[in-house]
Formats: C-alpha cells, structure tokens, sequence
C-alpha cells in the first residue's frame, strides 16, 4: 500500500477516478482527500440495523437505500461525503459512485465525528432541496435526534429514547428506537455518562 502525506490535494475528476481502487473510504473537501475513520461495533450495528429496516420497509418503493459505501455528492466538484445511511427516491439519481438527490440521510455519532455531523456536514446537506431528515444516532446510549425540514423549509429538532416509536416523515414509514438498537451492547459507563 503507498503511503499517503498527511494531505492528499487532487480535482475532483482526479478524486472519482482515484477513491474507487483504494481499500480505504475517503471523502472529498474542497481538493482535499481526507481518510475515514474506522467505527466502533456500536456503530457498525446501528448503521446496518437502520439499513435494514429501512430496505425492508422500501421493497417495492421506487426508493433506494445505501450504507457506508456510497457518497453523496454535496457540491459538485467541491464536496462528496459518506454518510452512514443514504436513502434516495428520485429516479435521477443513477449515478453509479454517488447520491445526488437524498431524501433522508443518517449519520451514527463517534467522538471523533459528532463536531464534524453535527456542524459542518448538517450544514452542507441542508442545502440539498431533496433532503427531508437528518437524522442524528447516538452510538453510546440510547437517544435519536431527527431534524426535519418544514414546510416553510425550517429545520425542526425531535428527539426520540428507547421505548419511542420514529416516524420518518421523508419515507413514510415507522420504525421502533428498541428496534434501531438490536443488538448493541453498551459499556457501563456509556449508560452513566
């Protein structure tokens, strides 16, 4: 494996043609390739419960769920970003490496990425005029936050717990928070904290 300088400058033409044949997932900043971070088995759970819930739900929509894998392109040529879950239900979005038109996209919190979810990127996908939900998870105890585009275009918080039923709006489909979280195991601490 070549090793990387600590930054990475390339196009963005120059990055969708690079970011494919690499083991690693990076994202694109302004020319700048910037490496993921690994997750947590918390994390990695959570990520493929809500997948599958959501896929299940989705099965004979015209709706498309992606996990992890798949980047949303945020501004063409500037920014493409991986979010944990990506739901799209727009007919024009086939291209084959990113997401153009989301309805939903849901990122699982670490530390080391919670700033970053919760700012700079929340800030980035408020601009898609096709996205309904964001939807923040808590990896380290129970608690959802959904911040939900009104009809004045204003972003509205909800939070849910663990014995809370989530309906997401974007998708029309129910799920339960004791759902989201089968199968994760907390540290004491986590709980306490």
């Amino acid at each position: 494996m070549v090793a990387l300088s600590d930054r990475l400058l390339m196009t963005a033409a120059e990055y969708l043609t690079w970011e494919p044949t690499q083991e690693q997932r990076y994202e694109y900043w302004d020319g700048e390739v910037v490496a993921m971070s690994g997750g947590t088995r918390n994390h990695n759970r959570i990520s493929l419960n809500f997948s599958k819930l959501l896929d299940d739900a989705l099965l004979n929509r015209s709706c498309d769920v992606y996990i992890a894998d798949v980047k949303v392109q945020v501004e063409p040529g500037q920014k493409y970003f991986y979010p944990d879950v990506v739901v799209t239900c727009d007919e024009r979005d086939d291209n084959t490496q990113f997401v153009q038109f989301p309805c939903l996209i849901i990122e699982v919190l670490s530390p080391s990425t919670e700033a970053i979810d919760r700012g700079v990127k929340f800030a980035r996908y408020r601009q898609f005029t096709s996205l309904q939900e964001y939807v923040l998870v808590q990896a380290d105890r129970y608690h959802v936050e959904v911040f939900r585009r009104n009809d004045r275009g204003q972003w509205v918080l909800s939070e849910y717990n663990l014995e809370d039923r989530l309906l997401l709006e974007s998708i029309n489909i129910e799920i339960t928070i004791s759902e989201l979280y089968r199968q994760v195991q907390f540290e004491v601490d986590d709980l306490t904290s």
